[in-house]
């Protein structure tokens, strides 16, 4: 927690950020009834269960989210959550999650059912008491290839839902992260009816532009444009580079309704002066 703690801190320092998204690292795995077990199987689902908000998995997040806050004034803060099924997943594994899916799909849906429950106390807590303007909730197909939107719709949807739906009812500014980090797909129409206040999804791996997106959400915010692989644009561009692809989201998207950002997670080592030339830049284009 620390740790986490101290690397926001640096970052704050560094660059001031305009909205920041608070990390949750560390607490990425949801706790289960009994511990973790040696081996993950079907008969562990039960040991998923909701939690409450005293619970030391959603305080001490509670307790992060607070000192971050309370570190820049006037900035928008973003608590960030994976939706049941991103967490899972990063419990057990990519193949056992959609091996579960597969030969399982009633227990799985009712024990991610069960931990979205638990994590709309997570995010209920976190809105109501650290002073956060939403989240910042990610979601994922885990293989589009393997995992058909109907499926997803089917089995994992409402675990998904029950989590939106805390937030929204917590506050009117959530960010809806698809997230496609390290190259995953998504169909960005499957997401459609997650009302959220704002959209990022990664552009530069599901060949949507920001635009495109735009229209297809409804014309509400969205956020983006830079790829974020290692040794991308925003990572190794020079100044003049950076600057230009800034005008051009700018000009393609327009200029309402858009937070230049990237796909996903910028890699790590890119340079914050990278951030201050797109900072700098998309506000010359604001002014013009």
């Amino acid at each position: 927690a620390e740790q986490n703690i101290e690397g926001h801190r640096k970052f704050i320092a560094d660059f001031k950020p305009d909205l920041v998204k608070i990390m949750s690292d560390g607490y990425f795995i949801y706790p289960l009834e009994g511990g973790k077990p040696a081996a993950f199987d079907a008969g562990c689902l039960d040991r998923i269960q909701v939690i409450e908000a005293g619970h030391a998995w959603i305080q001490k997040q509670l307790e992060i989210a607070r000192k971050v806050i309370a570190m820049q004034t006037d900035t928008l803060y973003f608590y960030n959550v994976f939706s049941p099924a991103t967490t899972f997943r990063f419990m057990v594994g990519y193949e056992k999650f959609i091996n579960l899916l597969k030969t399982e799909p009633e227990a799985l849906s009712a024990a991610l059912l069960r931990m979205g429950q638990g994590i709309a106390v997570l995010v209920k807590t976190i809105l109501k008491e650290s002073g956060a303007d939403g989240i910042y909730f990610s979601v994922q197909n885990p293989d589009i290839n393997r995992v058909s939107d109907d499926e997803y719709r089917r089995w994992i949807t409402a675990s998904d839902k029950v989590v939106l739906d805390a937030a929204n009812a917590a506050s009117d500014n959530n960010i809806l992260h698809i997230c496609g980090y390290d190259g995953v797909k998504n169909h960005l129409g499957a997401w459609k009816d997650y009302h959220a206040k704002a959209y990022n999804w990664a552009a530069n791996v599901e060949g949507v532009s920001l635009a495109e997106g735009k229209k297809l959400f409804g014309g509400a915010c969205v956020i983006g444009g830079f790829a974020n692989p290692p040794g991308s644009l925003i990572q190794t561009g020079t100044k003049a580079e950076i600057e230009a692809f800034t005008g051009t989201i700018i000009r393609e998207t327009g200029k309402r309704g858009l937070i230049v950002g990237a796909d996903c997670t910028v890699p790590r080592g890119t340079p914050v002066e990278h951030l201050e030339w797109i900072r700098q830049a998309a506000g010359c284009h604001l002014s013009s």
